[in-house]
Formats: C-alpha cells, sequence, structure tokens
C-alpha cells in the first residue's frame, strides 16, 4: 500500500512541479498576499485629512486646533474662512473631516459653560468615518480634562482618569491582525482549489479511467491524489508564519506543532471540499467556479477579516457552521495569546468533527463515482 501511495505521490509531485510556473501560486503567491495585506490593507487610519474654521480665534480655540495637530492623526489641510465653504472641500475629497470651532468657544470656557464644536465627517467610507469620529471625541475629551485640571490647579478629588494598557497587540498593528487570517485563506484557497482541479483534470484528459481499471485501490489513489497538497497547505503555513515573523514582527506565542496539528485538521475539511467539487465537476473550469462558490462565502463568514459581531444576528448564527471562522480562531489565538487546547477545545472538537465528516463523506462519494 505505501509503496502505491508513495508512487502517486511522486507522480503528482512530478505533474505539479513540471509546469515552472505553478511555483509562482504555491509558493510565491502566498508570501506576496502576505505583504500586500500587511501594508496594503490596513485599517490604522493616520495622516487624516482635516478642515479647520476657526470662528473663536481665541488662545482656547488654537489650543483645541493643536490638540488635533500633536495626536499625529490628523493634517491640517485647508483653514476657509466659513461653514459654508466647508461643503465643498468635502464634497471632492480634499478633506475627509472638518472642524468648525463656534465664535463663543474661548468665552463659554472662560465662564464653564459647555461649547459645542462642530464636526463634519465624510461618510463615503463608513468605517474610517467612525474611526475618524472616535479619534475627535478622544481628543476633545482630553482636551476638556486638561482645562479641568487648569481651573482647579490642580487635579481634583474623585477625578477618574484613564490608563489603557493594550495585550496581545499593544500597538494594534494591522499586520499581527491581518496575518493569522491570509495563512487561513491561503491554506483554504490552495488546497481546495488544487484537489478539484486535479482529479478533475485527470477526468478531462481521460486518464482518470486509466487508474479506475489499473490495480490501485480506490483508498490508495485517494490518498496519493490528496496528501502532495495537504503537503503544500503545511509549506505555505511555515512559509507565511516565517515571513510574517520577518517583515511585519508577528508573535509566535503558542505552541507550533499544535498549530500544525490544527491546520492539518482543517486540511481535512478542504480537502473533503475539494473531492466533493471533482465529482460534481466534468471540467477544470466548473471545478475553479464552484471552488470560489464555496470560497467566497466562507471567507466573508469567517471573521478573520471582518468582525462577526457585527453581522446580523441570523449570519452570525451561520458562521457556526463555517469551518473556516474555528480555525480562523485558532490561528489568531496560538500566534498572539499563546493559547493552547485547554482554552481552544470546543473550536477544536467542532473542527475535527467537521473535518473528519467532509473528508470520510466525500471520500465515500468519490469510491462511488469511481466505481
Amino acid at each position: 500500500m505505501l509503496s502505491v501511495i508513495r508512487t502517486i505521490l511522486r507522480k503528482e509531485f512530478i505533474q505539479l512541479l513540471r509546469d515552472k510556473r505553478m511555483i509562482l501560486p504555491l509558493f510565491i503567491a502566498p508570501v506576496i498576499q502576505l505583504i500586500l495585506f500587511g501594508f496594503a490593507v490596513n485599517v490604522d487610519i493616520k495622516n487624516i485629512t482635516l478642515a479647520v474654521v476657526d470662528e473663536d480665534r481665541t488662545g482656547d480655540s488654537r489650543a483645541y486646533i493643536n490638540a488635533f495637530v500633536r495626536s499625529g492623526y490628523f493634517e491640517i489641510k485647508a483653514e476657509p474662512a466659513a461653514e459654508r465653504d466647508v461643503d465643498a472641500l468635502l464634497a471632492r475629497g480634499a478633506v475627509q473631516a472638518a472642524i468648525v470651532v463656534p465664535a463663543e468657544f474661548g468665552r463659554k470656557i472662560a465662564d464653564r459653560e459647555a461649547s459645542k464644536v462642530l464636526v463634519l465627517l465624510d461618510g463615503t467610507d463608513s468605517n474610517t468615518a467612525t474611526i475618524i469620529q472616535n479619534y475627535v471625541e478622544m481628543i476633545s475629551s482630553r482636551f476638556s480634562e486638561t482645562l479641568i485640571m487648569r481651573a482647579l490647579g490642580r487635579s481634583p478629588g474623585g477625578f477618574a482618569s484613564v490608563e489603557p494598557r493594550i495585550w496581545y497587540n499593544p500597538e494594534l498593528k494591522t499586520a499581527l491582525w491581518m496575518a493569522p487570517g491570509v495563512i487561513c485563506m491561503i491554506l483554504l484557497v490552495t488546497t481546495l482549489v488544487l484537489t478539484a482541479m486535479a482529479i478533475t483534470r485527470e477526468r478531462e484528459m481521460g486518464t482518470l479511467e486509466q487508474l479506475i481499471v489499473s490495480p490501485i485501490k480506490s483508498y490508495e489513489l485517494i490518498l496519493g491524489k490528496t496528501l502532495p497538497f495537504a503537503i503544500i497547505g503545511f509549506c505555505d503555513v511555515i512559509l507565511v508564519m516565517t515571513f510574517g515573523r520577518i517583515i511585519f514582527g508577528v508573535p509566535i506565542r503558542g505552541s507550533v506543532p499544535f498549530l500544525l496539528a490544527m491546520s492539518l485538521v482543517f486540511i481535512l475539511t478542504t480537502l473533503g471540499v475539494g473531492l466533493f467539487i471533482s465529482t460534481i465537476s466534468r471540467t477544470q473550469s466548473q471545478a475553479m467556479m464552484s471552488a470560489f462558490s464555496f470560497i467566497m462565502p466562507a471567507i466573508m463568514l469567517s471573521g478573520i477579516f471582518t468582525s462577526i459581531d457585527n453581522m446580523p444576528m441570523p449570519a452570525q448564527y451561520l458562521t457556526y457552521l463555517n469551518p473556516l471562522r474555528h480555525f480562523g480562531k485558532i490561528v489568531r489565538e496560538i500566534l498572539l495569546k499563546g493559547n493552547g487546547p485547554a482554552e481552544l477545545w470546543p473550536d477544536m472538537i467542532y473542527l475535527l468533527a467537521f473535518g473528519l465528516a467532509t473528508f470520510v463523506l466525500a471520500s465515500l462519494r468519490f469510491h462511488k463515482r469511481l466505481e
């Protein structure tokens, strides 16, 4: 049995590596995707273009405006004379936000009254607008605390100050959050698509029938056809972790063997789905379309790039049926938190059950098609 599987493995690797164009999608593309997601897909918003209308022109209004500049998040691009001029700046995208300081700002502060500052935001990108709004509220809150302390000449009794301490990702780097998601996505796409395409290619070329009539047993054929892509998936996981560590400083706080073991369990799922797709596809183009019909919803409902808590409640329940959700959580918590089986056992059990069921059922269907 082992000699037969080894022969099929050797054949698959020769067939894969014979085409030099396959080197790019198999081993170079994962690194490129990691770099693109780490640098280009970045939710850390800095250098926000700001327009300022200072109708008060007092020391207090200038101090308030300077608080935005000193924060490092905002960059003043325009200082229009009146509020009516702000609309044109926002409309043509010259600025992302505008602050209008009212004429009574300094006097109300001196009289210890509340002074409302108008903030206008470009809401075409709702995520960016929400983050900018949070920045404005944070800076305004700190400015108000400074005014209170200055008025009292000291920190007042009972005054509560916030000292945030962020664990696992202290600098809130997007790359640290993104890299585990890239590992999950690459493992899903590589193993699923290659499995579906390889078996469909055999059928399309007419060589699958030759394998069927050969003395090779069906389980030997299944193992021989799927093991190469599991090995390639492992190589990609190690490759992405290595470059994520070198380029972005992604920590590996947990057990690497445990991560690889969970990757193997997840690979069972992707290989099973790939086998199933191969049984319903007659051509490679059909297999490709069917594969991406599974991949895109799986990624969108996984929570690896977007928050599941922000999804509608029916979609949140649907994510529990998505193995990528559980694998994404496992990878992220192993790398960033150093968690192990004691913390991740519910996701481990689900992933193991789903992976085994998917692979066994797909193998039985594939075995039936061979017969």
